[in-house]
C-alpha cells in the first residue's frame, strides 16, 4: 500500500492514469473511495492522485483537534514528496476549504484550482438548508436508515429511488470503512472553523487565488447551496462556474461523467 510521511502523519494515496496531474481532495467523512467513479472518467486523460485525509481510510487517525491549515499542510507534504508543483487541484466540500488553504499557504503547488460544493468561509455565505441540517444533526434511529437519510439529503431529489444500487454501494462503504467518532468530529470542527473568518480575511483569501479557477456545484445541493458559487466567483479574479444539472452535493458520485467533462474542458 503506497504511504508516505507528511506533516507528522502517514498519508495513504493512489495514482491512476497518466498525463497532466490532478489532485482530488475529499470532503467530510470519506476516504479516497469517494472518487472512484470520477477517477474512472478521468484516468484516460490525466494522472489522477487521490488520498485519504487524516482521520479517514488508511491514513493516520490521530485524535483532534484538526484545522483546515493542518490538513492543507498534510496535502502540501504529499505533493512535495511526489515532487509535484503547479498542478490542478480539486477540493470537494471540506476538501474545498483545504484546497483554498493550500493556495494561501503554498501557491507554488497549485496551477489550476477547482472548488466543488464548497464556499469561501466567513458568515456571509448561504447556509445549509434547514432540512439538510436536521438530517445532519439528528442521530436517532436505525444506523442504516441514518446513512440512507444522509445520502438522500446529499443527492438530488429522486436519486435514491432511481439508483438503489449506488445507494447500496454508499451504505456498504459507510459500514465497512467507518471514520471513528473522534476523528469524524475533528474533521467537522476543522470545516466549521472557517465560519470564523472575518470579512477581511475572506476577501484576502479569495484575492490570493491568482490561478484559473473553476467552481463546480450541484443544481440541487442542499448542503452547500449553489448560490455560494456566485459569491465565490465575485471575489476571485479568474473564476468560472459550472452547474452540474440534476445533482446534489455528491455530484462526483451522482453524475461523474458530467463532472469529468467540465473538468476536462477547464484543464485543457
Amino acid at each position: 500500500m503506497p504511504k508516505l510521511d507528511s506533516n507528522g502523519i502517514e498519508i495513504y494515496y493512489e495514482i491512476h492514469g497518466s498525463g497532466e496531474p490532478i489532485l482530488l481532495i475529499t470532503g467530510l467523512g470519506y476516504g479516497l473511495w469517494y472518487w472512484q467513479k470520477l477517477v474512472a472518467e478521468l484516468q484516460d486523460n490525466f494522472q489522477v492522485i487521490t488520498f485519504d485525509n487524516r482521520g479517514a481510510g488508511k491514513s493516520s487517525q490521530p485524535e483532534g483537534p484538526y484545522t483546515v491549515s493542518m490538513m492543507a499542510a498534510d496535502t502540501a507534504g504529499l505533493l512535495d514528496a511526489l515532487n509535484l508543483k503547479h498542478i490542478a487541484v480539486l477540493g470537494h466540500s471540506l476538501g474545498g476549504f483545504i484546497a483554498q488553504e493550500l493556495v494561501v499557504e503554498r501557491p507554488d503547488l497549485v496551477g489550476k484550482l477547482i472548488l466543488a460544493s464548497t464556499n469561501h468561509g466567513g458568515m456571509k455565505v448561504i447556509p445549509v438548508t434547514p432540512e439538510a441540517l436536521e438530517v445532519m444533526t439528528s442521530r436517532d434511529g436505525d444506523p442504516v436508515e441514518l446513512v440512507k437519510r444522509g445520502i438522500e439529503i446529499a443527492c438530488a431529489p429522486g436519486f435514491v429511488d432511481k439508483y438503489p444500487e449506488i445507494v447500496q454501494e454508499l451504505v456498504d462503504y459507510r459500514f465497512t470503512n467507518p471514520v471513528p467518532s473522534a476523528q469524524y468530529h475533528a474533521q467537522v470542527a476543522a470545516g466549521a472553523g472557517t465560519a470564523a473568518f472575518s470579512d477581511g480575511q475572506v476577501d484576502d483569501r479569495m484575492a490570493s487565488i491568482q490561478m484559473p479557477t473553476l467552481i463546480l456545484s450541484g443544481e440541487f445541493d442542499r448542503v452547500v447551496p449553489p448560490g455560494n458559487a456566485d459569491l465565490m466567483a465575485k471575489k476571485i479574479g479568474q473564476a468560472e462556474i459550472v452547474l452540474i444539472p440534476d445533482t446534489g452535493h455528491m455530484f462526483p458520485i451522482e453524475k461523474p461523467a458530467a463532472a469529468a467533462d467540465a473538468i476536462k474542458i477547464f484543464i485543457s
